[in-house]
């Protein structure tokens, strides 16, 4: 494990830079968590992802899976990969400061 800055606040991360610790994330950590993953600006629609990211993960342990997100969520699929390119669920996680949902490589 290891540590970053996002936001001046030190958060606790693993190897794979998920937080160890869901409770240590903040909403204005998200912004900085995707540039970094390669996302410029957050809209509406990664919002939407991203709460509802929070939300699954509150309520059933883990992160869901892509093809979850894509029925659950009010995200298609298509528009999943094209708001968090190169894997969503795993890259949505990461910003929305979840561990790594099962399933993810």
């Amino acid at each position: 494990m290891t540590t970053k800055v996002y936001a001046g606040t030190e958060v606790t991360v693993g190897d794979d830079g998920f937080f160890t610790d869901p409770e240590q994330w903040r909403e204005d950590m998200a912004p900085e968590i995707a540039r970094e993953a390669g996302v410029d600006d957050l809209t509406e629609r990664h919002w939407q992802v991203i709460t509802f990211m929070r939300n699954e993960y509150a309520t059933k342990g883990t992160g869901p899976t892509v093809r979850a997100l894509g029925k659950s969520s009010g995200v298609s699929v298509k528009e999943l990969y094209q708001l968090f390119p190169k894997g969503p669920a795993k890259l949505a996680a990461r910003v929305a400061g979840i561990p790594k949902p099962r399933g993810c490589i």
